[in-house]
């Protein structure tokens, strides 16, 4: 299977049938946007079963592709599905060199890009996905992609990963939205994936200029305050994924982005107060 998302291209192999069809049907509305020239793929994801027996006889999914990481524990093929979102991660990860990575949520308005990142459970999947069909155009939630030369965000519009208690949420919030196939009792607990706006999947060839940059965090009462530029910057290295692989070129990008992009921490007890947060401090921008 290719698949294109952004810039980047992969091509997606498994030794079982099911993982890519659930991956067909998760990306169908993607399908259109590979052309003549993605025939070459950036990465290369392959789903192998452990040991030749374990194809059939308790399946065991091993991930494998261009990078690869030596002590990753085998997932159930109930989980292939995950598995192979998780490969492509990887493969991101660890062999990225043109973009700046941020493991961050992003979204687009009026050709500007709110960054948000956060540790897991920060909320920042839920709330890009809620802004993403709310007058933003969503542009990812896995990574946030800056070109080390331009400075622009450029688009990688995933399938957003819900965990948990966001799934329901999620799908009261969106009832018209397209959901993947619940995957339960992963590592990570109950996960499934909410796709993208079409417009937001059309529009992946489309960069745009950073504008503001938030650490959300949930679960508080409601604050707000400004984020010093150092604070900022210390901050996204802990969040970048090749930033040291990068070297000079991951300083510089990094250092102009926290330098002419204002920062911004919050706190937020439910969904409701942190659009309303966000809709204030992009007010404000203006």
């Amino acid at each position: 299977m290719l698949l294109r998302v952004g810039p980047r291209t992969f091509r997606i192999g498994s030794d079982w049938h099911r993982p890519i069809v659930e991956l067909k049907s998760l990306y169908a509305s993607y399908l259109h946007m590979l052309s003549e020239t993605d025939t070459i793929p950036d990465y290369t994801v392959r789903l192998e079963a452990t040991r030749f027996w374990r194809r059939t006889v308790r399946p065991s999914v091993a991930i494998r592709g261009d990078h690869e990481l030596a002590d990753a524990v085998p997932t159930s093929l109930a989980h292939g599905l995950l598995a192979a979102e998780m490969a492509m991660n990887l493969q991101m990860a660890l062999g990225e060199r043109r973009y700046l990575l941020l493991h961050a949520s992003s979204v687009e308005k009026d050709g500007r890009v709110l960054i948000m990142t956060g540790e897991s459970g920060s909320g920042k999947s839920t709330l890009s996905a809620l802004l993403g069909h709310d007058g933003w155009r969503f542009m990812g939630d896995e990574f946030a992609l800056i070109d080390t030369k331009t400075g622009l965000a450029h688009p990688f519009p995933r399938p957003v990963s819900l965990k948990g208690e966001a799934i329901a949420l999620m799908r009261a919030a969106l009832p018209k939205a397209q959901f993947g196939p619940v995957q339960r009792d992963t590592p990570k607990g109950d996960v499934c994936h909410l796709v993208p706006a079409r417009a937001a999947i059309d529009a992946m060839d489309r960069p745009a200029k950073p504008a503001l940059i938030l650490f959300p965090r949930y679960g508080f009462a409601r604050e707000m305050r400004a984020v010093g530029t150092s604070e900022a910057f210390v901050r996204l290295t802990q969040a970048s994924t090749n930033y040291t692989a990068l070297g000079e070129a991951g300083f510089h990008a990094l250092t102009t982005l926290v330098k002419t992009v204002p920062s911004c921490a919050i706190d937020y007890p439910d969904t409701k107060t942190a659009v309303a947060l966000v809709n204030s401090l992009w007010a404000d921008l203006a």
